[in-house]
């Protein structure tokens, strides 16, 4: 996979920069799929680098968002035109948020998913019903980890060969450490590619 457009995907956030500055109020509010979709498709379309349409919000797991309410400022679950599973989070606290955590999340996601296909399938049910699934985070601070990596601020993660063998795993996610994002973006000392740096201005949310 190429590089993300990472400045379009910073236009995008920042096209509202006149509205109250607060993650929640963006992401519930501008990015809210049930009254502004297309807002959402577009930004879920530069990120996985392909044209994304929203076909259903999906419930998501009311007992984790009320166990993890302290650091969890928002997390939507929505299905895409073709099948696949995208849940997109914010988060406070990057370390609160390890690889681990993550990978549970998707499981349950292509639990999930799996489960009603082969509920709706029944006998016609075939493995090949099951799509990719994606776990899309954003992060208001960053982790040491995602600290040593200050040149990038959008990690894309997918399971590959290490002989090319190609096979299609389902498993994706994306990491976006917004704290990062926005010392990149006023540091001068910083070169940033030019490819990379627009979706995360149109909102101002992270300045």
């Amino acid at each position: 996979m190429g590089r993300i457009p990472t400045r379009r995907i910073s236009a995008i956030l920042h096209r509202n920069a006149g509205c109250q500055n607060t993650l929640r109020f963006f992401f519930k509010e501008i990015l809210n799929p049930d009254t502004a979709p297309s807002r959402l498709e577009e930004l879920l379309s530069l990120i996985l680098q392909r044209h994304i349409r929203i076909l259903h919000v999906l419930p998501n797991d009311s007992s984790r968002i009320a166990e993890e309410n302290a650091l969890l400022i928002m997390d939507i679950v929505v299905q895409l035109e073709d099948g696949s599973i995208a849940n997109i989070e914010v988060q406070k606290i990057g370390y609160s948020f390890p690889g681990q955590r993550s990978a549970c999340y998707l499981a349950d996601l292509l639990l999930r998913q799996y489960k009603r296909a082969k509920n709706e399938r029944k006998k016609k049910f075939s493995y090949r019903d099951i799509k990719s699934v994606y776990t899309i985070v954003f992060i208001e601070k960053s982790s040491g980890e995602m600290k040593r990596h200050k040149q990038d601020y959008v990690h894309h993660f997918c399971q590959k060969s290490d002989t090319g063998l190609h096979m299609e795993l389902l498993q994706e996610f994306v990491f976006i450490p917004l704290d990062i994002y926005r010392e990149t973006r006023h540091n001068k000392g910083i070169p940033i590619r030019a490819s990379r740096n627009t979706c995360l201005r149109r909102a101002d949310f992270v300045r």
